[in-house]
């Protein structure tokens, strides 16, 4: 299985145009298809990757962790969520033909926990649902978006030209992305939000207190990530760089090699290799970093405190903290990357 894992990485980094090689695709993982979303491949990331949502070099799009919660989209376009209710973060039973999700996450403290879900739609609209109260929410009218993200009291949208759209809260400058352009990945950490261009270069916005906004010299990027007061990025050649906080360990990626995929959890990074194998970095108090184990992964999600793994076959195993149910995810089948 192994073997078959980074065959299909492997396959994801050729130059091919999408729409033949979502079909080669489908046909190798002998799941059903969905219609997928336009998306904007350019010259220099189509040799290594699909965008956010697209590939599995990239952050993950069918697996999202929030401070409580967790959330899975399934080969269907239907969403599973399951964890703490109490802003209906988890309300999505509903949701049909979504070909991304992506989660609020935050760090745990006394006065955070409340959150909110998103998923993209293959026609490009938007749904949200859970906390929205500062506006997180208001995604309705969006047309013509490709991938989602979504932190703390904020989402953002990526538009098939490269520009990004943000709702909620923005008094670190999170939400200050109207001039961004050429964009084909996002994500957001709790005060600051990140992406990388078409040339590969990284571009920040937000609370830069630990330089966890300090990107400016990266190149050559095909993913990134955002955490509390950290951000990782994933350079083409499988290695990743990371700048912010290095208190908690979180940044401690300089020697992981043939990286495909990676997300940043509040304190902790995990990363997925071309073999299956998991990689984590960070905090591990809840345990969250306790991955070592898990195999035929092809995508992660990090949290606050729970790590949640995509495996090959559309099952999804956890780690760490699972006060509030997060983690209680056996029941969960046919989760699938677009």
């Amino acid at each position: 299985m192994e073997g078959a894992i980074a065959l299909l990485h492997w396959f994801h980094r050729l130059r091919i145009r999408p729409e033949i090689r979502d079909d080669i695709h489908q046909a190798f993982t002998e799941d059903l298809a969905l219609i997928p979303v336009q998306r904007k491949v350019t010259s220099h990331v189509a040799n290594s990757r699909q965008e956010e949502g697209g590939g599995m070099l990239a952050n993950s799009s069918a697996l999202a962790a929030g401070r409580h919660h967790s959330v899975g989209r399934r080969w269907d376009g239907t969403v599973l969520a399951v964890g703490n209710t109490a802003t209906a973060e988890c309300r999505v039973e509903r949701w049909e033909d979504v070909v991304a999700v992506a989660a609020g996450n935050v760090h745990t403290a006394t006065n955070t926990g409340r959150s909110h879900t998103v998923g993209l739609r293959s026609d490009g609209t938007v749904r949200a649902t859970g906390w929205n109260g500062d506006g997180q929410c208001d995604v309705a009218g969006w047309r013509g978006v490709t991938a989602v993200a979504a932190g703390w009291r904020r989402t953002l949208g990526l538009l098939a030209n490269g520009r990004v759209l943000a709702v909620g809260r923005s008094s670190e400058g999170q939400c200050d992305v109207q001039s961004w352009r050429e964009m084909v990945v996002l994500s957001c950490g709790d005060w600051h939000s990140v992406g990388v261009r078409s040339d590969g270069s990284a571009l920040a916005a937000g609370n830069n207190r630990r330089r966890q906004c300090a990107v400016e010299g990266w190149r050559d990027l095909v993913a990134i990530s955002a955490g509390y007061l950290h951000t990782v990025g994933l350079r083409a050649d499988g290695r990743a760089v990371a700048t912010g906080d290095r208190a908690t360990g979180a940044c401690e990626v300089d020697d992981w090699e043939d990286v495909v995929a990676l997300s940043a959890g509040s304190y902790h990074t995990v990363g997925v290799t071309a073999s299956g194998r998991v990689l984590a970095a960070g905090d591990n108090s809840y345990r969250q970093c306790e991955v070592g184990g898990w195999r035929d992964i092809v995508a992660v999600a990090a949290g606050s405190t729970h790590t949640l793994g995509l495996r090959a076959n559309g099952t999804v195993v956890t780690a760490g903290n699972n006060a509030d149910r997060q983690c209680e995810v056996d029941a969960w089948s046919g989760i699938q990357l677009p």
